[in-house]
């Protein structure tokens, strides 16, 4: 399979180039980016193709897949192209700023039957198949999920400023971390789910985008919280976690980022060994996604799946920018 990566200088970059480097029937054959000095140090790097222009390398190299990242302001100009392109290929997270970005996308690849995988990763791991067992028990009565990341500052070292620029990202920890947990409410609770309250602020670094977040999800008197923040003093894909579920039979508790236990009603616990954050889920992800093209599966998750979450993202972000506690400058783009 020929593989093409495009918005090369997001930070997420290795995180879907190792696997792939090391897949047995995958070929990288070029690298895009609108960064001039990006494209000539891949290419020094990887020893393949690269433009600045990703129309005209994947219209010169037609890639059998193609992941697609870069700023999320352009996620959606990428999408439209590979979808008309008939180009199959996966689209890092948000997948745009607003629901608004994403909807018009996920209709378009779905009336075109475009392969268009979404990085949902959490969906790879066997944390994930554990949530959803629980619904068994009967109706999910609460759920939180707390996950810190490291500074803000670490996007302006990786070269990925925009990432700070609400204009060209959406937001900060919200649309970019909170992501993955959207989707677990909504699997947990259902369709119906709605967002009930939102706080967000930019006090710890003052940048435009905010650094703290908690968002209250709700459903028929069941409620999630999910928050987020760009605050750990540690190295990057080290967080801060925990995450604590009640369901009908057991209380169920992911300690760190390799332990669940659950405990049942009757206090008996039992724990194992769980991969419960998700960078080590994106070689996963790497090696399912390309063998669903091989095979002609469809994908885990697709832009489909990101219309609701992104509705979520747009009503957090309008109920915290009434909140008194934002600055009288906004720190959010506008929905």
């Amino acid at each position: 399979m020929k593989i093409v990566f495009i918005g090369a200088s997001h930070w997420h970059l290795d995180l879907y180039l190792l696997p792939l480097l090391d897949h047995p029937e995958a070929e990288l054959v070029g690298i895009a980016d609108p960064d001039p000095g990006v494209v000539a140090r891949l290419v020094e790097r990887l020893g393949c193709a690269g433009d600045t222009d990703f129309r005209a390398l994947c219209r010169r190299l037609r890639p059998d897949f193609v992941f697609a990242l870069g700023r999320h302001v352009d996620m959606p100009e990428e999408a439209r192209f590979l979808i008309d392109e008939g180009i199959p290929f996966a689209l890092e997270k948000p997948c745009g700023l607003s629901a608004a970005d994403v909807a018009p996308m996920a209709e378009l690849a779905a009336r075109k039957g475009a392969f268009a995988a979404v990085p949902l990763v959490f969906r790879n791991g066997d944390f994930a198949q554990h949530l959803e067992s629980l619904k068994q028990e009967g109706d999910v009565s609460y759920a939180s999920f707390r996950f810190i990341a490291g500074f803000p500052a670490r996007y302006r070292q990786a070269g990925c400023d925009w990432m700070l620029d609400p204009s060209l990202s959406g937001g900060g920890c919200t649309i970019n971390l909170a992501i993955h947990f959207f989707d677990l409410a909504l699997r947990l609770l259902g369709p119906e789910v709605r967002v009930l309250n939102a706080t967000m602020a930019n006090h710890a670094w003052r940048e435009r985008v905010e650094d703290y977040s908690v968002v209250t999800f709700e459903r028929a008197g069941a409620l999630c919280v999910v928050e987020t923040g760009y605050l750990y003093p540690a190295p990057t894909s080290n967080f801060d976690m925990h995450y604590a579920l009640r369901s009908p039979r057991s209380y169920t508790i992911a300690h760190d980022m390799q332990t669940v236990e659950s405990l049942a009603n009757d206090g008996t616990s039992r724990q194992w060994p769980s991969v419960t954050t998700n960078v080590p889920h994106y070689r996963t992800f790497v090696n399912d996604v390309l063998e669903r093209v091989r095979t002609g599966k469809p994908p885990l998750a697709n832009l489909s799946d990101m219309v609701p979450i992104m509705r979520l993202v747009d009503d957090a972000y309008a109920k915290a920018a009434a909140s008194p506690l934002l600055p009288a400058t906004p720190i959010l783009a506008s929905a």
